[in-house]
């Protein structure tokens, strides 16, 4: 999932009304209502600013602005049992990594929603998600520029206690416009304990869900017959019992031929399955998921992060290490069966490997492969266009390998002011599926943190993070050395360094140097630095984005009122 440079003209005037508009009546409702009856807004902003210039050492491209900028600002007004709000975003243009079709400004989220104890509506752009998203997940997240928002009306109920009803439709967001499909989705919850009086005491906990979702989008393709009306639904269940929990979902979509999939008419499955045991000092987590041709577009044309109605989980853990995020797991909704597992164990105070202070391990394992196919009888080719495409054994994983790692980590705390952190990791990637590349292969690679900080007094402390991956495929090897020194609550100074080395594709050594100051005064924070910025992908949840190399100053401002 990766973005593209289209470029994207936006109507500025007609935005500005809308601002002028919202404004207005956020600023005057309560005189509408009489003064005695006030509501408050509430709200925040931030921008994010690059200045850029050629880097040939790093690969860094010319950009013909001297910087680029991100920016938006909510604004919520509550009253009641009312809530409004809008956001405006600007990007002039967008950052390095983002696509170019938001260049421009917009209101691509307002609001306007009623809540009581059994009723909620919203009239305009909402966020939503029936169980883990399996059909229909929409959200936003700004650090890899993706934003999914529905624009319509969604209907949340509560008949009676133990049950929860959710209808919506509407159209998705697609950058500062919207998609071509309409999506209409039900979900049902219902808590089994709360039904039954005899249950209400009980030690096991059961609650079980089902969700429909079903998108319209005309057929104009000039070869196949496509449907217009493709639905999806999906059921799950959760149990809860003392130390142990379950959750599980399974979900179906029938033939949506789209570019994802080369238009081929095949159904799509899913199955996702989370069991945990948690006591004291001691835990246990295991994931396993099958994913089979499940992705699902508001759009059937729509490629890389548009137009997504619903999203594929992950289970492979995130990290905020460096390091530990050169290579990270991008979900293959066109097919995924993996399994994944974690051990939580602290050893007590005053015990040999426990120490004064007790110490904290875990262990982690993933592995995900392809699925299973076979060829069908109409065709010699896996998915090709306007046939079947392949069958599948549910149960039997593919032999490709997509992803593997190992990691140990041990949390210590030696004093009241010193402890650190100590990590391992052993993985594997398969570079040209994740990336949607060809002649990479396969990277195998070890990586080591050494994470410690020292508090010189409940205001100073000094942060130390170093880290090493060691790899003879793609760019060889790394290391990260970070310095930050905090004066409580305000003030943060940091300095890096990435050195790339061992590189078969360039000679030598490549330093990747940055320092930042920070300031944070209530609400309101700012940062300015300067460096360099290697090449690479930001994932988050398994969803990704390109990071061109850069050199340049950065400045981020943002505040919550």
């Amino acid at each position: 999932m990766y973005f593209c440079d289209k470029p994207f003209d936006v109507k500025p005037m007609r935005n500005v009304k809308i601002v002028i508009v919202v404004g207005f009546y956020i600023l005057y409702l309560p005189l509408l209502y009489g003064q005695n009856e006030s509501g408050e807004i509430h709200g925040n902003f931030q921008i994010d600013a690059q200045s850029y210039k050629p880097d040939s050492i790093i690969g860094a491209p010319k950009v013909p602005e001297k910087m680029l900028l991100n920016s938006y600002t909510n604004l919520t007004y509550s009253r009641g049992n009312f809530n409004a709000g809008i956001r405006f975003e600007s990007y002039m243009n967008a950052l390095l990594g983002y696509d170019a079709r938001y260049n421009g400004s917009g209101i691509p989220y307002k609001f306007i929603t009623y809540k009581n104890e059994a009723l909620e509506i919203t009239a305009g752009n909402f966020y939503e998600q029936f169980g883990n998203g399996l059909i229909l997940r929409a959200y936003e997240e700004k650090f890899i520029g993706y934003d999914n928002a529905f624009e319509g009306i969604n209907i949340k109920y509560y008949p009676i206690k133990g049950i929860a009803l959710k209808g919506l439709t509407g159209k998705q967001r697609n950058f500062f416009e919207k998609g071509a499909g309409i999506v209409r989705g039900i979900d049902g919850e219902v808590l089994i304990n709360d039904l039954f009086t005899s249950l209400e005491s009980s030690k096991t906990i059961t609650i079980i869900g089902g969700s429909f979702v079903s998108k319209y989008q005309a057929d104009k393709d000039p070869i196949y017959i496509l449907p217009e009306n493709v639905a999806a639904w999906a059921s799950r269940i959760n149990i809860n019992h003392g130390k142990w929990s379950a959750n599980a979902e399974y979900a179906y979509k029938i033939n949506d031929p789209s570019t994802d999939n080369r238009y081929i008419y095949k159904e799509g499955q899913a199955l996702l399955f989370n069991l945990n045991y948690s006591t004291k000092g001691f835990g246990w987590i295991l994931n396993a998921k099958r994913v089979d041709n499940m992705s699902f577009r508001s759009d059937r044309n729509a490629t890389l992060m548009q137009l997504n109605i619903n999203y594929i989980p992950v289970f492979t853990r995130p990290f905020t290490y460096t390091l530990l995020n050169k290579y990270p797991y991008a979900t293959q909704p066109n097919g995924e069966v993996g399994i994944g597992t974690e051990v939580l164990y602290k050893f007590k105070k005053e015990t040999f490997l426990g120490g004064k202070y007790g110490t904290n391990v875990s262990l982690n394992y993933n592995r995900i492969h392809n699925i299973d196919k076979t060829l069908p009888n109409d065709t010699n080719m896996i998915g090709i266009a306007g046939t079947y495409g392949y069958k599948s054994n549910f149960f039997k994983p593919g032999k490709e390998v997509f992803y593997e790692n190992i990691t140990l980590e041990i949390n210590k705390k030696f004093s009241p002011s010193f402890t650190s952190n100590f990590l391992y990791q052993y993985f594997t990637y398969n570079f040209d599926v994740l990336r949607g590349m060809t002649g990479y292969g396969m990277v195998y690679g070890h990586v080591a943190v050494i994470d410690a900080i020292y508090r010189f007094s409940d205001t100073h402390a000094i942060h130390t993070d170093a880290e090493i991956l060691l790899s003879k495929q793609d760019e060889g090897d790394w290391a990260v050395l970070t310095i930050e020194y905090s004066i409580a609550p305000s003030w943060f100074f940091s300095v890096s360094d990435q050195v790339n080395f061992n590189n078969p594709k360039h000679a030598g050594e490549r330093h990747f140097y940055f320092g930042s100051i920070a300031h944070a005064h209530k609400g309101s924070r700012i940062q300015i630095g300067y460096g360099r910025q290697p090449q690479g992908i930001m994932c988050v949840g398994g969803v990704c984005r390109n990071v061109p190399a850069s050199n340049g100053f950065i400045i981020s401002i943002s505040s919550t009122f």
